[in-house]
C-alpha cells in the first residue's frame, strides 16, 4: 500500500481553535473539557487524558431505552430535537470530554437515493443494492441536495452545541466509502463481514467501483464539512468494514478514498480514523492524513503508538466488554491502560469499539473514575 503521508495543518494563528493552538501552548493547561479533547488530537499536553466512548449514546442508557418504547430509530434520527436528546444524554450522566452527534453511517447513501432500515436480529437492510455502472450513476452526489437532505443531522448538531457550549467537545462522524460500499453491494450487513459482492464489484467492474467509490467519497467528504460547519470540533471516520478488504488490496479500496476525504477537509479540524482490525498497521492509517488513529483492542496501545510519529494522536483502546463487567476490574484495567501510555502525549481514551448494550451503568462510571483519578 503506497499512501504518502500529508501532514495536516495546524489551526495557527488564523486557524478555528488559534486559542487553543497558540495560548495552550504556552500554559500546557487545559480549563475544561473541550480543550482538554482537543489539546490531546493535537499532541499536546493535558492535565488528564479525556475521555469519550464510540455508541455512548444508545442502548445501555435506560433514558436512551425509555425514549425508545415511543420512538422508532428512525424517527429518532431523523428528528433533531430527539437526536440532539440521544446526543446529550450520556455527557450529562457521565460527563464525558466529547459527546458525538446520534445519527448512523447509512445516513449519506440515504441522502444519495437509497433507502435503508436497521432490521432486528439483521441490521442494516438497504432499499436497493448496487451492481453495476448504471446502478452507480443513479446515485445523487450533487453537494447542494446531499446537504439539503442531511440538514436534520446540522440541526441536531447545532441544538447539541447550544446545551454544551463550549465546555464540551462535539464530534460528527461518517462511514468510510468502503464500508458503505460494502452495505450499498451486499445489500446488508454479511455474516463475519464476508462481504463477497463488494470485492466482486471492484474486481469484475472496475468502472463501476471506482465510480460509487468516486461518488460516496465526495457525499462523505460534503457530509463532514457540512457537520463541521454546524458546530462539530472534530469528525470521526468508521471504517467498520475494514477487515473486509484484502490486505493487499486495503489501500487501494479503502485508504486512498479516505485520503482523498480528509484532503477536502478544513484543515484545522480534527479528523480521526477508526478502521476496525484494518490489514495493515497503524502508520498506513495515519498516512491517510488523519490527525488521530482510533485502534481496537487487539492491538497493544502504547506499542503502537511509538510507531506513529509523534504528531499523531491515538485513541482506545479498553475492551468492550469491559462495561460488562464488574466495576473495579473497570476501574484497575482503565488505570492500567492509562499507566502504560504515561509519558506519551496525544491520548483519547476510548474503548477499542463500540459499547455494548449490555454494558453496567456502574462499569462505565468506574472507567470515568479512573480517567479522572488518573493525571
Amino acid at each position: 500500500m503506497h499512501i504518502r503521508h500529508r501532514p495536516r495543518k495546524r489551526g495557527g494563528t488564523d486557524g478555528k481553535y488559534r486559542w487553543l493552538y497558540g495560548t495552550l501552548r504556552a500554559s500546557s493547561c487545559p480549563v475544561n473539557a473541550r480543550e482538554r479533547f482537543l489539546a490531546a488530537t493535537a499532541s499536546l499536553p493535558v492535565e488528564r487524558t479525556p475521555l469519550w466512548i464510540m455508541r455512548q449514546a444508545g442502548r445501555y442508557l435506560p433514558e436512551y431505552r425509555a425514549l425508545r418504547e415511543s420512538r422508532s430509530f428512525a424517527e429518532m434520527i431523523h428528528t433533531p430535537e430527539l437526536a440532539a436528546e440521544v446526543t446529550l444524554q450520556p455527557v450529562r450522566r457521565f460527563g464525558f470530554d466529547a459527546a458525538i452527534v446520534f445519527s448512523d453511517i447509512m445516513a449519506v447513501p440515504e441522502a444519495m437515493g437509497v433507502p435503508y432500515q436497521i432490521v432486528e436480529g439483521t441490521g442494516v437492510v438497504t432499499g436497493r443494492t448496487i451492481a453495476s455502472k448504471a446502478d452507480a450513476e443513479g446515485l445523487c452526489a450533487d453537494p447542494d441536495l446531499v446537504r439539503e437532505r442531511l440538514s436534520y443531522v446540522a440541526e441536531a448538531l447545532r441544538l447539541s452545541r447550544r446545551e454544551l457550549g463550549t465546555q464540551t467537545a462535539l464530534l460528527g462522524f461518517a462511514g468510510s466509502p468502503w464500508t458503505l460500499a460494502c452495505y450499498l453491494a451486499e445489500g446488508r450487513g454479511a455474516k463475519n463481514g464476508a462481504f463477497t459482492k463488494v470485492l466482486a464489484l471492484s474486481r469484475e467492474a472496475p468502472d463501476a467501483f471506482d465510480l460509487l467509490m468516486e461518488k460516496l467519497t465526495a457525499a462523505v467528504a460534503t457530509h463532514l464539512a457540512f457537520q463541521i460547519e454546524a458546530g462539530a470540533d472534530a469528525v470521526q471516520i468508521f471504517d467498520s468494514w475494514a477487515a473486509a478488504a484484502p490486505a493487499e488490496l486495503y489501500g487501494e479500496l479503502s485508504l486512498k478514498w479516505i485520503g482523498k476525504i480528509v484532503a477536502a477537509l478544513p484543515k484545522n479540524v480534527p479528523a480521526i480514523l477508526f478502521a476496525k482490525d484494518a490489514p495493515c498497521p497503524p502508520a498506513t492509517l495515519a498516512a491517510t492524513g488523519v490527525q488521530v488513529v482510533s485502534l481496537s483492542d487487539s492491538l497493544n496501545l502504547r506499542a503502537a503508538a511509538e510507531r506513529l510519529p509523534a504528531s499523531i494522536a491515538v485513541q482506545g483502546n479498553l475492551s468492550p466488554a469491559l462495561p460488562d463487567g464488574d466495576p473495579e476490574a473497570a476501574y484497575a484495567a482503565t488505570r492500567a491502560l492509562l499507566a502504560s501510555m504515561k509519558g506519551r502525549a496525544g491520548h483519547i481514551l476510548n474503548l477499542g469499539h463500540g459499547i455494548h448494550p449490555q454494558a453496567r451503568l456502574e462499569s462505565v462510571a468506574a472507567i470515568v473514575a479512573a480517567a479522572r483519578d488518573f493525571s
